[in-house]
């Protein structure tokens, strides 16, 4: 061992450097202790929120998943009852679909398909009242337009003109334009006001959609039919416009054997259009 006068400088720098970071990590230590008695509930707190937040949107999307499952049996239900005429029944699955299903798109549905079944046993205000009312749920538009139109369709019936222009005047759905503006051309055919009629079945005529929604000759006809002063002035206007769909509508006649609606009750009632 060397005398402590003897020592080299390297052995005693070593020794210091050692007790030095001994000390250090002991300081380490308690701070690491400090910190965690005064924030360690809180950092546990946060480790169990997260976990128990996470296994409650799980949950949830289960839960979700599984009333979508239901409500889509009892849809199915439901459409059955339409087929049958089973005017209860339906109601019954129906009021259930409202009640316990309100969130799913088959709630809304489920209007369609009661107004349907109302139409076909000749309680047009009941089908009425119902279109009604999916048009205050909280549905996806896309529906709601289809009541709209729908619901045109059954105030045409009852001859409240006024209504359906009421109803439709202020629609801004280029899905449902064309089919739009034919019913408001008959509103306005009803109330007298062939001008305006006219405009609209122009507006249906000539409507740039892909996929056509109303039956072209039959709208053209309905045009043809108005005073012969009005169609003149309609026609002048809307010549242009016709020729850019003369081609195309030739061929999709050509390919149609008949039209697809004849007037505004067959077009309610046609299964086709009902998504059933």
């Amino acid at each position: 061992m060397w005398p402590r006068y003897w020592r080299p400088e390297w052995i005693t720098k070593r020794k210091g450097s050692f007790v030095d970071d001994l000390q250090s990590e002991k300081e380490q230590i308690e701070e690491m202790r400090a910190w965690w008695s005064e924030y360690g509930k809180i950092v546990i707190a946060g480790v169990v929120i997260g976990i128990a937040g996470l296994i409650g949107f799980n949950q949830y999307n289960a839960s979700q998943l599984k009333a979508q499952v239901e409500a889509s049996e009892r849809f199915e239900t439901l459409v059955s009852h339409v087929v049958d005429g089973d005017l209860d029944g339906a109601e019954f699955v129906a009021d259930d679909l409202q009640a316990n299903y309100a969130d799913t798109a088959y709630a809304a549905q489920s209007k369609l398909a009661l107004a349907r079944l109302y139409m076909d046993q000749n309680r047009d205000q009941d089908a009425a009242d119902t279109l009604r009312e999916l048009l205050v749920m909280n549905a996806d538009e896309g529906l709601k337009d289809i009541g709209r139109v729908r619901l045109a369709s059954v105030l045409l019936y009852q001859e409240k003109a006024e209504e359906v222009v009421e109803l439709l005047e202020a629609m801004d759905s280029p899905a449902f334009s064309a089919l739009a503006n034919e019913l408001l051309g008959d509103a306005y055919a009803a109330l007298g006001d062939y001008e305006k009629a006219a405009d609209a079945y122009n507006r249906a005529l000539t409507d740039p959609s892909p996929t056509p929604t109303i039956d072209r000759a039959l709208v053209q006809m309905k045009l043809i039919d108005l005073p012969a002063v009005v169609v003149a002035e309609a026609a002048a206007e809307s010549e242009d416009m016709t020729e850019e769909i003369a081609e195309p509508e030739k061929k999709r006649t050509e390919n149609r054997s008949e039209p697809r609606f004849s007037n505004c009750w067959s077009r309610f009632c046609n299964p086709d259009c009902l998504g059933l």
